[in-house]
């Protein structure tokens, strides 16, 4: 099942709800969680807005454990990069590689900065999985957000999804030349994949910014206003 987070975004149980109020929940929740830096409520808070993801907006599983599972493979990364070398205090475990080891403060440091991020990443994906991007930058504007602001979050959140349709349309084609039916050639794939992504990513620029030319861009894009409901 492919991944489409626009898509789900405009079906689902919570499509037609309040924007703004989705909105500054999330802010809300976001900050309540930075600023407790408690372990137990962060856990508490991902399975809530979990179960209001999958339950009351009825999100599929498969969709919301795709979401997550980019962002949780970096804080992974990052955590373990910032257990083994940052922190100080006494040592609890040593590689025996070139003198890395792991501290009480690295791995409480580590353990806090995966449990923060834990709790925010489902605060964010009830934003993302239930409300259309259009809503959520016109209520942006609304807001008075800078105009600058608001048109790099639309290029950034088109973009994204350009090059992800890219990268699964490259995969598929590697795919079936065998590319991936080794550990060395998936090796290889995956750095070819890289470097015609790097270039695929300088001409797609060239092309958004002819583009935008061609259709009279004059440093202001529109963003969408829904139409107010008459009584």
């Amino acid at each position: 099942m492919k991944f489409d987070m626009d898509y789900i975004a405009h079906h689902n149980a919570l499509t037609e709800t309040n924007p703004y109020l989705k909105l500054f929940l999330t802010i809300f929740l976001l900050i309540l969680t930075l600023a407790l830096d408690n372990l137990y409520f962060d856990i508490f808070i991902f399975i809530v807005m979990s179960i209001v993801i999958l339950a009351i907006a009825k999100i599929n599983y498969k969709s919301y454990l795709k979401f997550l599972s980019l962002p949780m493979a970096f804080l992974v990364i990052t955590c373990l990069f910032l257990m083994f070398f940052f922190g100080k205090g006494e040592v609890i475990y040593e590689t025996g590689i070139f003198g890395i080891v792991v501290t009480t403060d690295s791995f409480h440091y580590a353990v806090y900065t995966f449990m923060r991020v834990f709790g925010c990443l489902p605060c964010l994906g009830f934003l993302a999985l239930t409300t259309p991007i259009a809503k959520i930058l016109n209520c942006l504007r609304t807001l008075k957000v800078p105009k600058v602001m608001v048109e790099i979050a639309l290029l950034m959140y088109n973009a994204i999804f350009i090059f992800l349709n890219e990268i699964d349309t490259m995969q598929k084609a590697q795919d079936t030349r065998l590319g991936y039916h080794s550990y060395w050639t998936s090796f290889k794939s995956l750095g070819a994949l890289v470097s015609t992504i790097f270039l695929r990513s300088l001409d797609k620029s060239e092309t958004l910014q002819f583009a935008l030319d061609s259709r009279g861009y004059t440093g202001e894009l529109p963003v969408y206003e829904p139409r107010k409901k008459e009584n």
